[in-house]
């Protein structure tokens, strides 16, 4: 650590021990003794505690939100080419 660099090692946000990175949901500053690895991504990604309580290591809810961000347009556009038909053809 060299003088004047503004600061020092970066704290866990749970615990105050040095932080070895961020999480990859909430970007909180977490220790190795913090953090629990993803399942069921092509790669794994440390989360902290907390939010591992709150939403669980597994990465289904996110692919269940890309999906429904894909398909509700989709949805929505086909709802239109119903409405269509039946008024013009």
């Amino acid at each position: 650590m060299t003088h004047g660099d503004g600061g020092g090692f970066v704290r866990c946000g749970i615990c105050g021990a040095d932080a070895a990175g961020p999480c990859a949901r909430c970007r909180t500053p977490v220790c190795g003794d913090c953090c629990v690895l993803t399942q069921g991504t092509a790669g794994r990604w440390a989360i902290c505690v907390r939010c591992d309580q709150r939403g669980g290591r597994s990465a289904r809810t996110g692919w269940a939100f890309v999906l429904a961000w894909l398909m509700l347009p989709l949805l929505g556009l086909c709802a239109l080419l119903v409405l269509l038909y039946f008024l013009f053809g």
